[in-house]
């Protein structure tokens, strides 16, 4: 065991001097074309392509969100924002959008072009690339609503869809929709994923894969701050691609890197307390900030299983009512997250609301099982599947629900194979979670639209009811986001009532931020947005 450990400590020292050296030659480099100022940050799941057509994975997302953007944009509060385009209309049939695109906004000079302004036609083409069937991109599908667009002139776009969808502007805000020029997917090809040119606040200048990433200040940017001082502070992004969580947090503490973002079993217990706020002795150092993130865990029953506890809504209901949630988020994540009080709509999004029916009583729990048990003869026994990262999770409600009188079992699976298994309906039960891809309850509600079955939509479950259907179906033709809302209550309140899923807990974007570190701010969809960052230490040296 010492021989383990002096093992560990030697492969974690020496790659914390791998990070050493990479971020001081990322230093060495930058200082020598004047750098001030770098935010440095670790992408432990590395990163694909800085294509903004293919910025599926969060860690692609948050590299691309530096160098484009789109017709608009989110808040940190989600309310959509004005950005390439300065404003837009929308007809009284909610079929029509027209935007009007700002005249001072260019792409990065490159070796392609100089000085080259984006006009409307570079949407149409952006988004056509998007729906290409060669180009099989991951993001095509935000534009299934799409009727028809066209450049209507040099600063007019027009989009017309197919029925009305409120979301429709929530889509357009993510990077899939970034605006891309033409020439550039003409000179790279397939190679454009590693000379990206967008319009964004840092332009891409170094890439390394599996090393290091490097993006520097774009000085053509279009954005301001609110006293008129050009957007970004920053000189310089410098990304490394270490991945071990334990070693990132080792080179966040020793001041390698300038924040980190997330919450690991490898150092939870030596960063925070079971509460949830920080140990003493990092508090001098270091900022954490947390607040709801779009992303909801839970355990799904698969509504066509023939396994009868799966059918029995006495022991969906069980589960439901026999997991202490809020010990559960003390002791496996110090905290962190909201334990789930309401239905499958997370808190910090519209429709959100609190639910009796997901509430911790384990009495009525063991009501429930002893009534089956008398009903049919049989001591109900149900197993659930899952991945390795969340094998404790299992564990814990195998506990609670065994104090109950439900018997669980667990078999653990790789995530590829538990992904295709859900899809394919051969998974009973399982535990999942849902990030939203865009900010409007909807998202959530798609899960439990009949049409939406998987293999061929997100439906994993095969819940079925018509009037959630029904339901379903109005919600797209109401504008009024008060009247949609309240119709997305009563509809996840439809879908708790039947426990055909059982929320565990709303997530939290967490950020562990260097006391350097000024106008790092956070959102709901744990997007890194690095324009308004400034540094009160120009130097970069530790």
């Amino acid at each position: 065991m010492i021989k383990y450990r002096l093992i560990h400590l030697f492969s974690v020292h020496l790659t914390l001097i791998l990070i050493s050296f990479v971020l001081m030659g990322c230093r060495s480099k930058l200082s020598q074309e004047q750098e001030k100022v770098a935010f440095r940050y670790n992408e432990h799941k590395n990163i694909n392509s800085l294509d903004p057509a293919f910025a599926k994975d969060l860690a692609d997302i948050q590299a691309v969100n530096q160098l484009f953007n789109g017709l608009v944009e989110l808040n940190d509060s989600l309310q959509i924002q004005p950005c390439i385009a300065e404003k837009w209309q929308l007809s009284d049939d909610g079929l029509t959008y027209d935007f009007t695109l700002r005249s001072d906004v260019y792409f990065h000079d490159n070796e392609v072009f100089r000085s080259r302004k984006v006009i409307a036609s570079d949407f149409e083409y952006t988004f056509n690339r998007l729906r290409d069937p060669d180009l099989s991109a991951p993001g095509g599908w935000v534009l299934d609503q799409v009727s028809s667009l066209r450049a209507v002139d040099d600063v007019t776009l027009e989009i017309k869809l197919k029925k009305p969808f409120p979301p429709f502007l929530s889509i357009l805000a993510m990077k899939y929709c970034s605006v891309v020029p033409h020439e550039a997917i003409t000179y790279y090809g397939s190679e454009f994923r590693k000379h990206p040119i967008g319009t964004g606040p840092f332009m891409f200048k170094r890439w390394e894969e599996n090393l290091k990433l490097v993006f520097v200040k774009n000085p053509n940017y279009f954005q301001k701050d609110p006293n008129g001082i050009s957007l970004p502070y920053l000189d310089a992004v410098a990304i490394t691609f270490v991945p071990d969580k334990l070693s990132e947090f080792l080179a966040f503490t020793q001041n390698n890197i300038d924040f980190i973002s997330g919450l690991d079993a490898s150092y939870k217990d030596e960063l925070l307390t079971s509460d949830g706020n920080l140990r003493q002795r990092y508090r001098d150092e270091v900022q954490m900030l947390k607040g709801p993130y779009l992303n909801t865990e839970y355990v799904a029953f698969y509504m066509d299983s023939e396994v009868p506890e799966v059918q029995s809504k006495l022991i969906r209901s069980a589960v439901n009512h026999g997991i202490d949630r809020v010990k559960m988020m003390t002791f496996l994540r110090n905290g962190i997250g909201r334990p789930a009080q309401g239905g499958m709509i997370p808190l910090g999004l519209q429709g959100y609301r609190p639910s009796e029916e997901v509430s911790y009583n384990p009495e009525l729990a063991r009501a429930q099982i002893q009534q089956y048990t008398n009903e049919t003869g049989q001591v109900p026994q149900i197993t659930i599947t899952t991945t390795s990262n969340y094998l404790s999770f299992c564990e814990y409600i195998q506990r609670e629900l065994s104090d109950v009188g439900l018997r669980i079992a667990i078999s653990v699976t790789p995530a590829s194979t538990l992904k295709t298994a859900k899809a394919n309906g051969k998974l009973d039960i399982f535990r999942a979670s849902w990030v939203a891809d865009y900010p409007d309850a909807e998202n959530y509600l798609s899960l439990f639209y009949s049409k939406n079955f998987a293999p061929r939509g997100p439906n994993y479950t095969h819940f079925k009811s018509d009037l959630f259907d029904q339901w379903y179906e109005s919600s797209q033709q109401i504008n009024d986001v008060n009247s949609r809302t309240q119709l997305y209550q009563r509809m996840d309140s439809l879908v708790m009532e039947s426990s055909a899923v059982i929320p565990l807990f709303y997530d939290e974007v967490v950020r562990f931020i260097q006391r350097g570190v000024e106008g790092l701010g956070m959102n709901p969809t744990n997007i890194l947005d690095l324009r308004t960052v400034r540094k009160i230490n120009k130097t970069t040296e530790n």
